[in-house]
């Protein structure tokens, strides 16, 4: 098995608006990261993942895609969504017993770094919402 970790590559899954299309974005991301040999941060790149789409496909209507990045011994992860209102982080923190509301809490833990930006796309006026990993 080759270890393209010192490559860049990318993958871009659009995906309809259905919360069931986020489970096959995980899986690939599995498998994608597997292939080109970074498995250690699958678990917690997994998380994030689920994290930015299943925001997108909730909070959102219309068209989601799913981005993964490799660069530089960075792993960037973004979910691109339809709708431009900037994502908005909790006033305060989700009560424990809540199942909602962590979401970006956990990005903001997890990731090294995060941020979104608008961006335009195929006529939709979107955002792209992102994190990025070190693989070290």
């Amino acid at each position: 098995m080759p270890n393209d970790a010192a490559q860049l590559w990318e993958y871009v899954i659009h995906i309809p608006h259905d919360p069931r299309a986020v489970t096959l974005c995980r899986h690939t991301l599995r498998v994608a990261l597997a292939l080109h040999g970074l498995a250690r941060v699958a678990d917690i790149a997994e998380l994030l993942a689920t994290e930015l789409l299943s925001n997108a496909v909730r909070h959102t209507k219309g068209p989601v895609a799913f981005r993964l990045l490799w660069a530089d011994g960075v792993l960037r992860i973004g979910a691109w969504d339809a709708d431009p209102t900037p994502p908005a982080p909790p006033l305060r923190p989700a009560p424990v017993a809540e199942e909602e509301g962590r979401g970006l809490d956990l990005v903001r833990a997890c990731a090294d770094l995060w941020g979104w930006h608008l961006q335009p796309k195929d006529g939709d006026a979107g955002k792209y919402v992102w994190c990025e990993l070190g693989a070290a």
